[in-house]
């Protein structure tokens, strides 16, 4: 592929097949259950009609391929200082990106780009839209030096940038690299919530196409529900939540290691370049100044194990397509020491940040969670409780419950902290993971105040802090620390040179 990204160019031809594949993937994962169901009821005769029906798909993914690849350019604009996109079959679509709003650049390699030998590379933007651009083959050099183009901002032309000119994967030595060992430290102490959502998903999916099943083979689900209650028993009940607690572990173990094996990362000029990945190959070379949050957060067990787990927060807002406000882009570093930890923080921040004043919620943070949580649930199941025989047996369940809840309540008033100092703010919160977020003031795009009417007697409110990355809560604080606080941050955006990008 020719580098010089001022002309329009194209992908790699290997493209047709990765955008057919790509398509194709979609369509038997949209209409997999279909085809079963067609492949066990139709006859021998019809059985030839879906075999001619999948090898016309395919030949349409492919024909769609083909036509993408064809309308599908790409250059740098020297002058404006742009990546400028133009694709569409049907209806024609140009994007221009602006150099300075790109926050990283990926570059990935899956399975079937990994077999061809090309590469895919990812563009994520700080747009009014946040619109991203992904090229699905590009050859390595080409890559690798689109990459340094779109977040160095040097000569688009003819000349590359020096450190691609020697040598496009310069062998730097990383500051950082996670172990086996510590990833599967993370994987057995981390991220339980989303691997719960992934097996409920899982099961839901499952559940959902075993009824379509029963529906087309007309079995009978009276049947198969009689013999699955037989089948419990207190035992067997046990046995299940061993097996489910094994397998969300396994599934926790398997993520980790799938998205953060060989995780390193390396300064690369006045960049960071974080790879990682087991099959799928992921390379991001990232801005420290397009970081707009910093967070670390740790719990109980991690913290006897000496790590913890970083997040870097990136600009992302505007509106999806659905409407929705559009959160940060984060990048995920887990298994971090305290010592790489700092070295991370000052090579983003500058310095290490040290937590200043810092300010505490009132003791009515307590009141309206335990009310509307805690309480009203719990009044509300104990009257159906008294007035329906089969639910009077679960009052305990209740009642742990709402200790427990009052518990997690009281650890997260507890926990909830603002620090402020000249160059940072940090908050803390959390009740298992306990976590700190690090905003420096020149990241702030806007400060909100509330107060509860009720709360004007006693000088209590709330505190919000607006960044391009998402939003910073402090609640139940004293208002008049909080309006000053304020006064004193807008002050230091106002007088500071520093810029938010």
């Amino acid at each position: 592929m020719d580098n010089d990204f001022s002309k329009p160019q194209r992908e790699s031809a290997f493209g047709i097949i990765i955008m057919g594949a790509h398509t194709l993937l979609k369509i038997v994962k949209a209409s997999f259950f279909l085809f079963i169901i067609a492949f066990v009821k139709m006859s021998s005769t019809s059985f030839i009609y879906l075999v001619l029906g999948i090898l016309a798909i395919i030949l349409i993914s492919f024909v769609f391929a083909y036509l993408w690849y064809l309308k599908f350019t790409f250059f740098l604009d020297k002058e404006k200082q742009e990546f400028v996109v133009n694709k569409g079959i049907f209806s024609r679509d140009q994007v221009i990106i602006q150099l300075d709003k790109i926050q990283q650049v990926n570059i990935n390699q899956n399975i079937l780009q990994k077999i061809i030998g090309v590469y895919g590379l990812k563009i994520d933007t700080a747009g009014a839209h946040g619109e991203e651009v992904s090229i699905k083959a590009i050859d390595e050099t080409a890559a690798y030096n689109l990459q340094a183009h779109l977040l160095n901002r040097k000569a688009i032309g003819g000349e590359q940038p020096e450190a691609v000119r020697e040598n496009n994967l310069t062998e730097e030595t990383p500051f950082l690299k996670i172990s086996g060992l510590t990833l599967l430290k993370v994987g057995l102490t981390s991220n339980y919530g989303q691997s719960l959502a992934l097996l409920a998903a899982f099961f839901y999916t499952v559940i959902y196409e075993g009824r379509q099943l029963l529906d087309a083979f007309k079995i009978n689900r009276d049947e198969i529900q009689s013999t699955v209650t037989g089948m419990l028993t207190i035992v067997t009940v046990f046995i299940l939540i061993a097996c489910l607690l094994i397998v969300l572990l396994i599934i926790n173990l398997v993520r980790t290691f799938y998205k953060y094996f060989e995780l390193q990362i390396m300064q690369h000029k006045d960049a960071l370049l974080l790879s990682s990945g087991l099959i799928a190959k992921k390379n991001t070379l990232i801005s420290p100044n397009k970081v707009q949050v910093t967070k670390y957060s740790q719990n109980y067990f991690q913290k006897k194990m000496n790590m913890l787990n970083m997040s870097l927060k990136q600009a992302h807002f505007g509106q999806s397509k659905k409407g929705h406000e559009m959160q940060g882009n984060t990048l995920e570093i887990p298994g971090c020491n305290v010592t790489e930890r700092d070295e991370l923080l000052k090579m983003i921040l500058g310095k290490a940040p040290l937590k200043g004043k810092t300010f505490i919620p009132d003791w009515r943070f307590l009141n309206l969670p335990i009310f509307f949580k805690l309480v009203l649930p719990v009044s509300i199941f104990l009257i159906l409780a008294f007035n329906i025989p089969e639910v009077k047996p679960f009052i305990g369940a209740a009642f742990a419950y709402f200790l427990t809840g009052v518990l997690m309540i009281y650890i997260s008033y507890r926990r909830h902290r603002i620090s402020v100092n000249q160059d940072f703010i940090i908050k803390t919160s959390g009740i298992w993971d306990i976590s700190n977020e690090i905003v420096q003031p020149n990241k702030i795009q806007a400060i909100t105040t509330f107060q509860y009417p009720w709360h004007k007697g006693v000088d209590v409110g709330h505190l919000t802090l607006h960044t391009a990355a998402g939003q910073i809560h402090f609640k139940y604080g004293n208002y008049t620390q909080i309006k000053r606080l304020v006064n004193y941050w807008l002050y230091q955006v106002e007088h500071d040179n520093k810029s938010w990008m």
